[in-house]
C-alpha cells in the first residue's frame, strides 16, 4: 500500500523535475532559440522522455514558460497595485518592480512568434498594460506627463520601448538593472528628466542614472 507520505513526496519530486526542466529550458533557449528538447533535457539532468513526460512538445514547453512568466508578472504587479499619489513614483515603481521579470523571461521574446503567437502575449501583458495605462491617465492630469498623446496609446509605445530594452539585453547592447530603463520610461511618457532621475533614485537605488 502506498503511503500519503509516499505520493506527496512524489507529488513534490514531480513538481521539482517539472520547475528543473522549466529552468534548464529558460536558460538554454536564452543561450540558444534553436536548442532542442535533447539539449535541455541534457542541461536539466534527465533524459529526453522525462520532458514527453511533463511536455508534450515544444510548444507545451514554450507555453510552460510563458504560464511561469505570466504568474511571475502577476506576482510582480500585486506589489505595486497601491496607487502612489505621485505618478512620477507610480511609473518608476512599475517599470523597476517588472524589470527582473522581464529580464528573467525575455528569451520569450525571440520564441514569441513561433511559439506563443499574438494572442497568449497579448493575455499575458494585458495587466501590465492596463496598469501603466492607469499611471498614465493620473499622471496626465497631474501635469508630469505628456497630454498630446492619449493614455492607451502612450502606454502601448511605452510597451515597445521596454521590449526593446530587453531585447537589447538579448543582444548584449545593454545591461541593466532597470534604474536606467525607468528613469528612460519616465522621460519616454513626458516626465521632465531630473524629475525621471530623482524619483528613480528616492526607490533607494544606488547605482547611478543619467537622464
Amino acid at each position: 500500500m502506498t503511503s500519503t507520505h509516499v505520493t506527496g513526496g512524489g507529488r513534490r519530486r514531480t513538481r521539482h523535475t517539472r520547475a528543473r526542466i522549466l529552468e534548464a529550458a529558460r536558460q538554454e533557449l536564452g543561450r540558444d532559440p534553436d536548442s532542442s528538447l535533447t539539449d535541455i533535457a541534457e542541461a536539466a539532468g534527465v533524459v529526453r522522455r522525462t520532458v514527453y513526460d511533463h511536455f508534450a512538445g515544444r510548444p507545451a514547453l514554450i507555453e510552460g514558460l510563458a504560464a511561469d512568466a505570466a504568474e511571475a508578472l502577476r506576482r510582480a504587479l500585486a506589489g505595486v497595485a497601491a496607487p502612489d499619489p505621485d505618478a512620477a513614483t507610480a511609473m518608476a515603481r512599475f517599470v523597476l518592480a517588472l524589470w527582473p521579470v522581464g529580464d528573467r523571461y525575455r528569451m520569450l521574446l525571440r520564441l514569441a512568434p513561433q511559439g506563443l503567437g499574438a494572442e497568449r502575449a497579448n493575455e499575458i501583458l494585458s495587466p501590465a498594460r492596463d496598469m501603466a495605462t492607469a499611471i498614465i491617465e493620473r499622471g496626465q492630469r497631474q501635469g508630469v506627463f505628456r497630454t498630446g498623446v492619449p493614455p492607451a496609446p502612450l502606454s502601448r509605445a511605452l510597451e515597445r520601448l521596454l521590449l526593446a530594452l530587453l531585447e537589447c539585453v538579448n543582444t548584449g547592447a545593454l545591461n541593466d538593472d532597470g534604474t536606467r530603463t525607468a528613469t528612460a520610461a519616465l522621460i519616454a511618457v513626458g516626465a521632465d528628466g531630473r524629475l525621471a532621475v530623482a524619483r528613480v533614485q528616492e526607490l533607494g537605488r544606488t547605482e547611478p542614472v543619467s537622464a
